[in-house]
């Protein structure tokens, strides 16, 4: 009896001390950043400003914090490291968008936690205005724009749509452009191009303006080069003759003289 008890003493001291011990060994730390414990994307406009703030949860001892931007890491102040980190990104531009802000323990950097910047901006179009071309060669109108949300695109011309015809015009659209195509240009292809982008934002748009000039007259180099060629062999036979004759006339005017002498 007394046996059991030892024993049943011992069992409860052991599991005393393994419930002393869960806090400790067990409870993991996590991250958080401005409360979200789960990655998101944080939803912001160009020209605004954005706090990050990431702090340790269930965290025993003192856990130092790194902030990477993309692959790189930001640099951090001493007093802006420990138990919570913040990092401020201002002056916010479409070039942010899609960029990932991620916060992670320095001791463990596998326990991390991240945010995705989703600006949203109004259609940013560019392309070269004006293309002059000749008549009978080919074009291209390249409108490039920069939208988020993704604008939806078409061309106008001289401010009404544009009536495609077939294996005369091409369109072709990507994410990051909207391309017109003009095969064998004619004069009537002669005017302003209007890339319009629509988007929840608004309407913009943009003017190219294409400039078909006459087809230069081509002058056939052949028939030029063998007419010049056989001008030259005129010339050049010419010569020669006109030579042998004066030499002839001098020979014929010197024998005169010799014979008047005697």
């Amino acid at each position: 009896m007394t046996w059991k008890n030892n024993g049943l003493m011992l069992m409860c001291r052991f599991l005393l001390l393994l419930i002393l011990f869960l806090p400790r060994e067990m409870t993991s730390s996590i991250l958080t950043v401005n409360g979200k414990t789960e990655n998101y994307v944080l939803d912001t406009q160009i020209g605004f400003q954005e706090s990050l703030r990431c702090a340790v949860q269930n965290h025993t001892n003192e856990e130092e914090l790194l902030w990477y931007r993309e692959a790189g890491t930001v640099d951090l102040k001493s007093g802006n490291k420990i138990n919570s980190s913040s990092v401020c990104v201002s002056s916010i531009s479409e070039d942010d968008n899609g960029v990932t802000f991620t916060c992670k323990l320095q001791r463990n950097q596998s326990v991390s936690i991240s945010v995705v910047l989703n600006v949203i901006f109004p259609p940013l179009l560019s392309g070269d205005d004006f293309q002059t071309v000749e008549e009978g060669s080919n074009a291209n109108l390249v409108c490039n724009v920069k939208s988020n949300p993704q604008a939806q695109m078409m061309w106008y011309k001289n401010s009404s749509i544009l009536n495609l015809e077939k294996n005369h015009h091409q369109v072709q659209q990507t994410s990051e452009s909207l391309q017109l195509s003009i095969t064998n240009v004619k004069k009537s292809d002669n005017g302003t191009y209007n890339c319009i982008a629509n988007s929840t934002w608004r309407v913009e748009t943009k003017d190219f303006h294409l400039i078909v000039k006459d087809k230069a007259v081509v002058v056939p180099k052949e028939p030029i080069i063998a007419a010049c060629v056989v001008i030259f062999l005129t010339l050049c036979f010419g010569l020669i003759a006109r030579r042998k004759r004066i030499i002839k006339l001098c020979i014929t005017d010197k024998d005169s003289q010799g014979e008047t002498a005697l």
